[in-house]
Protein backbone atom coordinates (compact mmCIF):
# COMPACT_ATOMS: atom_id res chain seq x y z
CA UNK A 1 0.00 0.00 0.00
CA UNK A 2 1.51 3.61 -0.86
CA UNK A 3 1.96 6.41 1.27
CA UNK A 4 -1.06 8.25 0.31
CA UNK A 5 -3.47 5.37 1.07
CA UNK A 6 -2.17 4.79 3.89
CA UNK A 7 -2.65 8.64 4.88
CA UNK A 8 -6.52 8.92 3.78
CA UNK A 9 -7.05 5.67 5.39
CA UNK A 10 -5.43 6.67 9.06
CA UNK A 11 -7.13 10.11 8.40
CA UNK A 12 -10.83 8.70 8.09
CA UNK A 13 -9.75 6.47 10.36
CA UNK A 14 -9.05 9.43 12.74
CA UNK A 15 -12.43 10.88 11.20
CA UNK A 16 -14.89 7.66 12.20
CA UNK A 17 -13.20 7.74 15.86
CA UNK A 18 -14.42 11.08 15.90
CA UNK A 19 -17.80 10.22 15.30
CA UNK A 20 -17.82 7.72 17.93
CA UNK A 21 -17.68 4.38 15.91
CA UNK A 22 -16.12 1.91 18.38
CA UNK A 23 -13.09 -0.42 17.22
CA UNK A 24 -12.08 1.29 14.53
CA UNK A 25 -9.60 -1.03 12.21
CA UNK A 26 -7.22 -0.02 9.12
CA UNK A 27 -6.21 -3.50 7.33
CA UNK A 28 -4.07 -3.68 4.95
CA UNK A 29 -5.55 -6.24 2.15
CA UNK A 30 -3.32 -5.18 -0.80
CA UNK A 31 -1.84 -8.69 -0.73
CA UNK A 32 -4.58 -10.94 -0.49
CA UNK A 33 -7.05 -8.21 -2.90
CA UNK A 34 -6.89 -7.14 -6.65
CA UNK A 35 -9.76 -4.51 -5.97
CA UNK A 36 -8.25 -3.04 -2.87
CA UNK A 37 -5.04 -1.84 -0.97
CA UNK A 38 -7.36 -1.46 2.66
CA UNK A 39 -10.49 -1.98 4.56
CA UNK A 40 -11.69 0.05 7.10
CA UNK A 41 -13.65 -1.50 9.82
CA UNK A 42 -15.90 0.09 12.35
CA UNK A 43 -18.43 -0.51 14.40
CA UNK A 44 -21.84 1.42 14.68
CA UNK A 45 -24.23 1.70 18.16
CA UNK A 46 -27.07 1.84 16.15
CA UNK A 47 -28.51 2.02 12.63
CA UNK A 48 -29.26 5.91 13.48
CA UNK A 49 -25.89 6.21 14.42
CA UNK A 50 -24.98 4.36 11.09
CA UNK A 51 -26.63 6.20 9.05
CA UNK A 52 -25.26 9.55 10.76
CA UNK A 53 -22.27 8.48 10.23
CA UNK A 54 -22.73 7.75 6.48
CA UNK A 55 -23.91 11.03 5.91
CA UNK A 56 -21.21 12.86 7.67
CA UNK A 57 -18.16 10.82 6.06
CA UNK A 58 -19.05 12.47 2.41
CA UNK A 59 -17.69 15.70 3.21
CA UNK A 60 -14.08 14.18 4.78
CA UNK A 61 -14.02 11.89 1.58
CA UNK A 62 -14.36 15.02 -0.88
CA UNK A 63 -11.57 17.07 1.49
CA UNK A 64 -9.44 13.94 0.56
CA UNK A 65 -9.93 14.31 -3.19
CA UNK A 66 -11.62 10.53 -2.75
CA UNK A 67 -14.09 9.17 -5.15
CA UNK A 68 -16.80 6.94 -4.35
CA UNK A 69 -17.73 4.14 -6.40
CA UNK A 70 -21.55 3.48 -4.87
CA UNK A 71 -22.45 6.51 -3.37
CA UNK A 72 -25.86 6.50 -1.71
CA UNK A 73 -28.82 8.96 -0.31
CA UNK A 74 -30.31 7.18 2.29
CA UNK A 75 -27.91 4.21 3.31
CA UNK A 76 -29.68 0.85 4.35
CA UNK A 77 -31.11 0.13 7.55
CA UNK A 78 -29.47 -3.09 7.91
CA UNK A 79 -26.44 -2.79 10.01
CA UNK A 80 -23.75 -2.54 7.42
CA UNK A 81 -23.01 0.35 4.82
CA UNK A 82 -20.28 -0.20 2.31
CA UNK A 83 -18.31 2.83 1.06
CA UNK A 84 -16.13 2.07 -1.87
CA UNK A 85 -13.70 4.84 -2.15
CA UNK A 86 -11.61 2.20 -5.20
CA UNK A 87 -8.23 1.62 -3.17
CA UNK A 88 -10.03 1.99 0.61
CA UNK A 89 -13.25 0.22 1.33
CA UNK A 90 -14.91 1.11 4.46
CA UNK A 91 -17.24 -1.20 6.42
CA UNK A 92 -19.45 0.73 8.98
CA UNK A 93 -21.44 -2.15 10.59
CA UNK A 94 -23.58 -3.20 13.93
CA UNK A 95 -21.67 -5.00 16.22
CA UNK A 96 -23.70 -8.25 15.49
CA UNK A 97 -22.74 -7.97 11.51
CA UNK A 98 -19.46 -7.35 12.51
CA UNK A 99 -19.18 -10.60 14.97
CA UNK A 100 -21.05 -12.67 12.66
CA UNK A 101 -19.05 -12.04 9.10
CA UNK A 102 -15.49 -11.80 10.97
CA UNK A 103 -14.08 -9.59 8.29
CA UNK A 104 -10.39 -9.20 10.13
CA UNK A 105 -10.38 -13.40 9.82
CA UNK A 106 -11.16 -13.36 6.87
CA UNK A 107 -8.89 -10.78 5.54
CA UNK A 108 -6.30 -12.38 8.07
CA UNK A 109 -6.15 -9.44 10.57
CA UNK A 110 -3.62 -7.35 8.73
CA UNK A 111 -3.42 -3.72 10.87
CA UNK A 112 -1.53 -1.01 10.35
Amino acid sequence: MNDLVLANAQAIGQFLEDHKCQDVSILDVSAECSWADCFIIATVSSIGHLKGVAHEIWSELNELGLEVANRHKNPVGDGWELIDCNDIVIHLMSSELRDFYSLEKLWQKREM
